[in-house]
């Protein structure tokens, strides 16, 4: 009673403040932050105007002038540690002959909003700032202090972001739980119908294989041949089958699926660890549905090769990378050297990458923060599922989960028809339904309220 108190004590228009969040998000994507080389201090700017206009006060603190990080607090009275909300600046670039728009319009069309950075991340960025500017707005009571994040560099250099952020300015963000993204919700026949939140991600720990052989004429063949010594290496390392071991979320993730799938399907969840039939359902997993394979194991995906320069030419080196994706308590040397013994070729180096992002144990689903965020997706959507979910894919919450934040991704609902319709995050003509993202940021708002607000 006291949490529904609270939260209806705060009687938002949303029609009204919907309208105010998609226009920030449209003017957002209209900034163009391509990361490289980013220019996240243009975005920087806009937010810091918009707050002043509530009379929010900001700080920007920069590794480089033009790559900022923006950080604004609501005062709390200080009973509780503080919510950091977070979301990057920057945005993976486009090849603009592909998109049937300018993809830096933010161009509204048919309840969409089209654009670089709709799904990933200024639609949480937009999300955030209007949470911010409503509990200014409201001067809503908390418990605990509110900290916006506008972090750069999170498409391929977080040394200008968030490292910079924790490294150097860790006093500025640190907090008892996180939000930011990575969630996604899923829509069938109209109805959200699972609402997924990321508790967990897999570490990125891509590696590169470097094959030395005998250079010669293309036309003498050779046991030493780089290139047929590199394509073995690559058939074992995507071949192998690595151990399946779920943690709290994935057993979580497969269990509640479990309840809302057909029989055969139910049946395949609960035995995901049954060593008697795992095999079968990890091959039906890789063969319907890979995300499933990927969040049982560690992934070996092999992506690039590089090799010769001629085609009557036998090179004496030829080099591959693999993109590994490791469970979260995987131990990195220890993996390495099972790599190098399927491989089982002394003349393939293996190279380990620069490791950019920390291992960082997996969010509670048993605490307060996730409880919230459960109640509030029911109360809005009574016929969804819950879903804890392992991004397969890297976010800026690894560097805070590392600090012992308690973070959690959240995202828009999508149908499954636009979850295929390649309109996604990095694809062309990226969007984002108009609905669906003003839903966001009323689950954001209503989480805030719920975890946040004096009683």
């Amino acid at each position: 009673m006291a949490t529904a108190t609270a939260q209806q004590s705060y009687l938002i228009d949303w029609g009204e403040a919907g309208e105010e969040a998609v226009q920030h998000l449209v003017e957002l994507v209209q900034i163009n932050t391509t990361n490289p080389p980013g220019n996240e201090t243009l975005v920087v700017e806009y937010l810091q105007a918009e707050l002043a206009a509530e009379g929010i006060q900001s700080e920007v603190f920069a590794l480089e002038e033009s790559r900022g990080n923006l950080v604004a607090r609501i005062p709390g009275n200080g009973s509780k540690r503080p919510l950091l909300i977070m979301g990057h600046t920057d945005v993976v670039g486009v090849q603009p002959e592909k998109w049937y728009a300018d993809p830096f319009s933010g161009n509204r069309e048919d309840g969409f909003i089209y654009g670089r950075g709709t799904l990933d991340d200024k639609d949480n960025l937009a999300a955030g700032l209007m949470i911010v500017k409503l509990l200014k707005r409201y001067g809503v009571a908390l418990d605990r202090d509110i900290i916006f994040l506008a972090e750069a560099g999170e498409e391929g250099t977080p040394e200008v972001g968030i490292n910079f952020m924790v490294e150097q300015h860790y006093d500025k963000i640190a907090a008892e739980y996180a939000l930011a993204e990575g969630g996604q919700s899923v829509i069938r026949d109209k109805k959200v119908s699972t609402v997924g939140i990321e508790t967990t991600e897999k570490m990125p720990r891509r590696v590169t294989l470097v094959a030395r052989g005998k250079p010669g004429h293309g036309s003498v063949p050779t046991l030493e041949n780089a290139v047929t010594i590199l394509a073995s290496a690559i058939a074992k390392a995507g071949a192998w089958e690595t151990e399946v071991r779920l943690n709290d979320t994935t057993r979580t993730y497969f269990r509640r699926m479990a309840d809302i799938s057909a029989p055969e399907d139910a049946w395949r969840y609960l035995n995901v660890e049954n060593e008697d039939e795992r095999d079968a359902i990890q091959q039906h997993f890789l063969e319907t549905f890979p995300y499933h394979y990927s969040i049982s194991r560690t992934s070996v995906v092999p992506t690039v090769i590089d090799a010769g320069f001629r085609r009557n030419v036998i090179p004496s080196e030829a080099k591959a990378i693999i993109d590994i994706r490791m469970l979260p308590d995987e131990n990195v040397e220890e993996f390495y050297a099972k790599l190098a013994e399927v491989i089982d070729d002394p003349r393939v180096e293996i190279i380990p990458e620069h490791i950019y992002r920390p291992a960082a144990p997996p969010s509670d689903i048993d605490n307060e923060m996730f409880q919230v965020l459960e109640n509030v997706a029911l109360r809005m959507y009574p016929d969804a599922t819950v879903l804890p979910i392992m991004q397969t894919g890297a976010t800026d919450m690894a560097q805070v989960r590392a600090k012992g934040v308690q973070a959690y991704g959240i995202g828009p609902a999508r149908s499954i028809e636009e979850i295929n319709s390649g309109f996604g995050a990095h694809g062309d003509n990226e969007r984002i339904e108009e609905a669906a993202f003003i839903s966001l940021v009323q689950y954001m708002w209503n989480v805030v309220i719920e975890i946040s607000a004096s009683k």
